[in-house]
C-alpha cells in the first residue's frame, strides 16, 4: 500500500502556511545578494570567549546534571535570576510566575495551545508579529485587527475591537517587530485601562526592550499593569509577558521565558510536557552561568552601541537615497523599520525587482497583515549588516525604487 499522506493531514494544517520570512532567508545565502530580510542579531557581538568559558565550567562543576533531563518548568537558579531581574522593574515574581520555554516562539504556541479555540477573536496590531500568527493559525484562531500610529495602538479603534468579546490582546509596546514603533507612556495607560474596563487579558511580547538606542525607558505594560493590581506588591497581573535571551545573549539558544499568575504557569506547563518535556538542561545551565553575575547588564551596552551605529546609518542612507513619497519609521531602539511606498505600489513585485536586478532583499509587508492590506510597505533589518554593507544595500533598493515609484 502506499500511503496518500495528503488526504490523512488534520484539517488545521490548511491554516498553517510556511513563513514568508523564513524563506527569504535563504536569499542571505545567495552570493551577491544583500539581505535587510531577517531578524537577525549580529554574530559579531555574540559573547562567544564568554560561553566558552560558561561551557567549561558547566560541564566542570555540573557535567551529569547539565546533561540530564531536567523540569519542565525550566532550571530553577535561571528562573530565579529572571524573578530577581524582573522584580527590580518593579514586578514583584517569584520563581513560581516563571516558565524557560524553548525560544519565544515556543511560547506563543503554548499559550495558544492553552487558550485558543477555533473561531477565538485575538486582538492584533496591524501589523504586527508574523510569527504569533504562524503559531496561533492553526488553533483556529480569527484575529481583530487595530490600527496603530507613530504613538502605538490608536485607542478609539482598540475600543471598536474590545468589543467583539476577545479571548485576548497580543501587543509589543517597545520597538514593535516589525515597524519598530514603540507605544507611549500615555497609550500603554489607555491600553491597560480599556482592557480592564473590558475584561480582556493582554499578552505583552517584549523581546527588544532592553535595546533602547534613544529616549528615556518606559515602563512595560506588566510594570505598569502591576501597579494598579499588585497586592503587597506581588504580581496578581493581567498581562502576561515574553521575553527572550535571543537578542541579548545568542538565538541559537532557544531560550526566552513566560512570566504569568502561578495558574497560568500550571496550565502552561502540562503543555510543555506534551510539546517537549523540558528546554534543552545544558542550554539554561551554561544561560545562567554566563548571566548571574551581571555579565548580560554589561554585554547590553556593548550590543546597544553596535545596533544604535547601524540604525543611525541606514536612516542617513535613507535620506539620501529614497525617492519622494517613500517614508519610513525612526526607531527608538530594536531591529526594524518600516517603510511605506506610495499607495498603489506592490512590494512583492518590488522584490523580485530588487533581488534579481539589485541583489537585495528585504520583507514584504502584506506577510505582517493577518486581514489582509500593508501591499505598499516593506520592514528592513538594520542589526545584521555591517555599516558599509548598510550603505550599499540601501543605496540598491533605493535605485529600484526610483526606477519605480
Amino acid at each position: 500500500m502506499h500511503t496518500q499522506w495528503e488526504h490523512r493531514y488534520a484539517q488545521r494544517t490548511q491554516r498553517m502556511k510556511g513563513s514568508a520570512i523564513r524563506e527569504l532567508l535563504k536569499l542571505t545565502e545567495l552570493p551577491g545578494v544583500i539581505s535587510f530580510a531577517g531578524g537577525l542579531p549580529a554574530p559579531d557581538v555574540f559573547p562567544i570567549d564568554e560561553f566558552k568559558r560558561a561551557c567549561m565550567t558547566v560541564l566542570e562543576k555540573q557535567g551529569p546534571q547539565s546533561l540530564q533531563y531536567g523540569s519542565s518548568e525550566g532550571y530553577q537558579p535561571l528562573r530565579e535570576m529572571i524573578a530577581r531581574h524582573t522584580s527590580r522593574q518593579g514586578i514583584g515574581v517569584t520563581a513560581d510566575n516563571v516558565m524557560i520555554t524553548s525560544g519565544s516562539q515556543q511560547a506563543l504556541d503554548l499559550l495558544g495551545k492553552v487558550f485558543i479555540n477555533h473561531g477565538d477573536r485575538i486582538i492584533v496590531e496591524a501589523p504586527t508579529y508574523l510569527g504569533a500568527l504562524q503559531a496561533w493559525n492553526a488553533y483556529g484562531a480569527e484575529y481583530i485587527t487595530v490600527e496603530s500610529d507613530e504613538y502605538g495602538i490608536v485607542p478609539e479603534s482598540l475600543a471598536e475591537a474590545l468589543r467583539t468579546s476577545p479571548k485576548f490582546m497580543y501587543v509589543l509596546p517597545n520597538f514593535q517587530n516589525p515597524t519598530g514603533i514603540t507605544t507611549s507612556l500615555e497609550r500603554r495607560k489607555t491600553l491597560i485601562e480599556m482592557a480592564d474596563r473590558y475584561g480582556v487579558p493582554i499578552i505583552e511580547d517584549d523581546p527588544y526592550g532592553q535595546l533602547r538606542y534613544e529616549g528615556e525607558d518606559i515602563p512595560s505594560v506588566c510594570v505598569l499593569d502591576n501597579q494598579i493590581r499588585a497586592q503587597n506588591g506581588v504580581y496578581t497581573g493581567n498581562v502576561i509577558y515574553l521575553s527572550t535571551f535571543s537578542k541579548i545573549l545568542a538565538p541559537g539558544l532557544r531560550l526566552a521565558w513566560v512570566i504569568a499568575p502561578a495558574d497560568v504557569i500550571r496550565k502552561l506547563v502540562l503543555a510543555k510536557q506534551g510539546a517537549d518535556l523540558h528546554t534543552a538542561t545544558f542550554n539554561q545551565f551554561v544561560a545562567y552561568e554566563v548571566g548571574h553575575g551581571g555579565f548580560i547588564d554589561q554585554h547590553v551596552l556593548t550590543i546597544r552601541k553596535v545596533y544604535s551605529e547601524r540604525r543611525d546609518v541606514m536612516l542617513d542612507a535613507l535620506e539620501e537615497h529614497m525617492p519622494k513619497g517613500v517614508k519610513w519609521t525612526h526607531p527608538l531602539g530594536g531591529l526594524f523599520l518600516w517603510i511605506t511606498m506610495p499607495k498603489g505600489m506592490d512590494s512583492s513585485e518590488v522584490f523580485k525587482i530588487a533581488v534579481e536586478k539589485e541583489k537585495v532583499a528585504f520583507v514584504p509587508g502584506y506577510s505582517f497583515f493577518p486581514n489582509g492590506g500593508g501591499e505598499n510597505t516593506m520592514r528592513l533589518n538594520f542589526s545584521y549588516s555591517n555599516p558599509e554593507t548598510i550603505n550599499e544595500g540601501i543605496a540598491r533598493l533605493g535605485r529600484v525604487l526610483k526606477s519605480i515609484v
